[in-house]
């Protein structure tokens, strides 16, 4: 076997000795978004363009902001990734819903089984509207976020990046992301807009900004 792969690896080596050299990339674009840009109010206006809910509260008001949202979508029992803060666990049982711990993890019919997930995240885009998640503290693995058909995001104010640049700067691009953009949407054939196949088809992100 390890003859075998030296054969076929010496081939692409040789096939490789006539490539062209490497060509420099331009790193001239526009890199952040202009002075002045209120960059939490575009990112508020972007996710509300996907068609997610967002709100803007405080952190005296997070607690609030989340008990409503749970109320509004009528949820019981909600999945909690590892490292959410116990004030939030607090708020969720305060308002009659039951956390779900995902340990040990959850299997795929218990996460679908659940109202909703409620997680943090590692970074958010105005430009794009996008928040992203890479499996770090109060976020927990990536099918936490797919499965129930409620997302509640909660999103800091000093993690939002002006522009995509910006957000990968700050990312770790070993750990594995997962980036949301609205609620999951796709379209069939006839261009009919259908919801909820590849993840939630509700999408809350509660921006929490300074007091």
């Amino acid at each position: 076997m390890d003859d075998a792969r030296e054969v076929i690896l010496g081939r692409i080596r040789a096939a490789l000795t006539d490539a062209p050299a490497p060509v420099a990339i331009p790193r001239d674009y526009e890199q952040t978004l202009p002075a002045g840009v209120d960059v939490i109010g575009l990112f508020v206006e972007r996710v509300d363009d996907y068609r997610a809910t967002v709100r803007r509260t405080t952190a005296t008001g997070l607690p609030a902001a989340i008990a409503a949202v749970l109320a509004a979508h009528g949820a019981s029992r909600i999945a909690v990734p590892a490292g959410v803060p116990a004030t939030w666990l607090t708020v969720v049982a305060a308002a009659g819903v039951k956390p779900v711990a995902d340990d040990p993890p959850l299997g795929h019919a218990d996460l679908d089984g659940l109202d909703g997930v409620l997680t943090g995240c590692a970074a958010a885009i105005a430009e794009t509207g996008t928040i992203v998640l890479d499996a770090g503290p109060a976020q927990g693995r990536r099918a936490l976020s797919l499965l129930p058909d409620l997302h509640i995001c909660v999103v800091r104010a000093e993690q939002v990046a002006g522009t995509v640049p910006e957000a990968l700067a700050r990312l770790d691009p070993t750990r594995p992301q997962t980036w949301i953009s609205g609620p999951s949407a796709t379209s069939d054939i006839e261009l009919q807009r259908v919801e909820g196949v590849h993840g939630p088809r509700r999408l809350e992100v509660i921006v929490v900004e300074p007091d």
